[in-house]
């Protein structure tokens, strides 16, 4: 991807003024990440997809997996150009992706072409989220070193929490626009795109980047901004460096290489994979399990679900500042597995112990996506950071097709041999508890890299590794 020639979206413009507080940096990330989690909520429609296009379950919910792959994949190779190119330009090109695979899902759906869908909302729509995703990390990361866990779980807990907005407001929206949701998913997918390509603009540009040398309580360096649209790094006042101090850390090319990114990525893949199963199939779980819950307590039920993902997001890496990452870990993964196994021995058995278990299995699911930014950082230093963190989220799109393929084909495997209720989902569960013991694991090998490997100077930056040296205001305030 090349620069823009707007000056809207260029780098430089989005340097944070004089006086920016960066407290406006988590209200823009949520503006963002609120929109793209309401791919949480895709379940509403998959009953209403399912009899759309006369399928099955699995076929639906590939349109759920492609998303999550492009999501991956989108943040592992784009996570350098965001780097390069700054939050502003990032977040509007994961709204216009996001809201544009709105519109061609809505085009598969009033066709009957199904590929149209997986195109829309799994190919396009997904580069929307990796983009939009990865966005605002790194730049909160940089605003908030002193506090990285809370910083990350504020703004990361939106995509847990969209779908607390969206469940309910799909729901709505299939029952007042035609008289069956089936006749009624063309008009929701265009309101949701409206809906969302606005409140993704309003995030994009506010976002700020902090000015070369700034730190919590501490003036920038001062510097001449280069020419709009020039290229050319900024010209050192009097007094001046000739150039902003290196961030500490590993570059991302070294930072692949080690054992710490792949039990990592190791950790995020379980952790992943065990809670997604349940989110993308929970609202036909909970109808399935407890034949008195009906498509509006399903949908209910889903944005509970997103409360505790969004909650756990902001709780649980907040406590990971406090007791350390590898520590909060064990409980997601530990705790976590335990939580499985009790509902396949006694989920059955009462509704609300299958909502408070799951409830807490989706927050734990919720928090590790809010803390690996800060595990990530206390690993390998935040230069890079970024970068780093688009190419462990390669592990979410491996786990997005892993999670639902296994839900989805032992259920269809299930039905097809004649079973219904519970019985769909009890093998699955099990599945899942090996999973989340495969992730423990990986983390309690997890140690921190090698003494001296953060001092040592940063290996050369090259022009698709690093941002770039922009121009800075003369001073920010800290709060």
């Amino acid at each position: 991807m090349t620069r823009s020639t707007s000056p809207l979206l260029d780098y430089e413009r989005s340097i944070a003024p004089p006086g920016y507080s960066r407290w406006l940096i988590p209200p823009a990330a949520l503006a963002v990440h609120l929109s793209i989690g309401q791919v949480y909520a895709f379940s509403v429609f998959r009953n209403p997809l399912v009899e759309r296009f006369d399928t099955s379950l699995t076929a639906i919910g590939v349109i759920f997996s492609i998303s999550i792959v492009m999501l991956g994949l989108s943040a592992a190779f784009g996570g350098t150009w965001v780097e390069r190119n700054g939050p502003r330009k990032a977040m509007f090109v994961a709204g216009l992706c996001w809201s544009g695979g709105f519109a061609v899902a809505a085009l598969g759906v009033a066709t009957g072409q199904l590929w149209l869908v997986y195109l829309g909302y799994g190919f396009l729509g997904g580069i929307g989220l990796g983009i939009g995703y990865i966005s605002p990390v790194s730049t909160l990361i940089k605003w908030f070193p002193d506090r990285p866990g809370l910083a990350t779980g504020i703004a990361i807990m939106g995509f847990g929490g969209g779908a607390l907005i969206a469940s309910p407001l799909s729901a709505e929206l299939l029952t007042r626009y035609a008289d069956t949701p089936v006749d009624a998913i063309v008009p929701a997918f265009l309101t949701l795109g409206a809906v969302y390509f606005v409140v993704m603009m309003m995030g994009a540009f506010t976002v700020r980047v902090p000015p070369a040398g700034w730190t919590p309580g501490r003036k920038s360096s001062a510097t001449v901004p280069p020419e709009a649209g020039s290229g050319a790094p900024p010209a050192p006042r009097s007094g001046t460096a000739a150039r902003a101090p290196a961030l500490p850390g590993v570059a991302v090319g070294r930072a692949v290489r080690t054992p710490q990114f792949w039990l990592l990525w190791t950790v995020l893949f379980c952790n992943v994979t065990a809670g997604i199963g349940i989110l993308e199939q929970a609202s036909p779980m909970v109808q399935e399990f407890f034949t008195g819950v009906g498509p509006a307590e399903a949908a209910g039920y889903v944005g509970f679900l997103s409360l505790c993902n969004m909650l756990g997001r902001i709780l649980w890496s907040s406590t990971s500042d406090v007791i350390g990452r590898k520590r909060v870990y064990i409980g997601y993964l530990g705790l976590g597995g335990l939580l499985y196994l009790l509902i396949a021995v006694a989920g059955t058995g009462s509704v609300v112990l299958f909502v408070a278990l799951t409830g807490v299995i989706l927050s734990f699911y919720g928090g590790g996506f809010a803390t690996v930014p800060a595990y990530l950082k206390d690993l390998f230093g935040t230069f890079n950071v970024g970068a780093i963190h688009g190419r462990l989220l390669t592990a979410w799109s491996l786990a997005g097709i892993a999670g639902p393929m296994v839900v989805n084909v032992i259920a269809d495997v299930q039905l097809a041999a004649g079973r219904d209720g519970a019985a769909l989902y009890g093998l699955s569960l099990y599945v899942m508890v090996g999973v989340m013991a495969v992730g423990f694991l990986a983390n309690m090998l997890i140690r921190p890299l090698p003494e001296g490997a953060h001092d040592r100077a940063p290996e050369p930056r090259t022009e698709a590794e690093t941002e770039p040296a922009p121009g800075t205001a003369p001073a920010v305030e800290r709060d």
